[in-house]
């Protein structure tokens, strides 16, 4: 079984998707969630990917200030019947999709590259790389 290549989201999932995270941001933001694993607990809704057919959404959310993700996300699943209604009232589409919440693991991807970067053998590396090289 081959596996087919990633699509590039088309323009009305683009702007779905900011849609339903701008909802669901203020969900979470208004307190809406009364899950003690979210109660009190700034999150952010840093993406949500919408399937082709706008029946399925990815909402990635980290807590503010970093910590651990798996409680807020463990969650937040559980209250996606609620969430996925919350959405339907705030957001006009002929279906709302189902949400599935996952944690965002691109900043602490980020960081990784940017300690990778920092190292002192991999700078030396680089600077090396930029110097001119002299023809004579």
């Amino acid at each position: 079984m081959s596996r087919q290549p990633a699509r590039t989201p088309s323009q009305r999932q683009l702007r779905v998707g900011e849609e339903v995270r701008h909802v669901l941001a203020l969900a979470l933001e208004r307190g809406e969630i009364r899950d003690p694993a979210v109660k009190g607990v700034a999150i952010t809704v840093t993406e949500v990917r919408i399937s082709p057919d706008l029946k399925n959404a990815t909402a990635f959310v980290v807590p503010l200030g970093g910590g651990d993700a798996a409680p807020i996300v463990k969650a937040l699943n559980k209250a996606s019947g609620f969430l996925r209604s919350w959405v339907s009232q705030h957001v006009q589409l002929r279906y709302t999709p189902r949400i599935a919440f996952e944690a965002d693991l691109s900043f602490d991807e980020a960081q990784r590259i940017e300690n990778v970067l920092n190292d002192p053998r991999v700078r030396r590396d680089l600077t090396r790389a930029d110097e001119p090289e002299n023809d004579a």
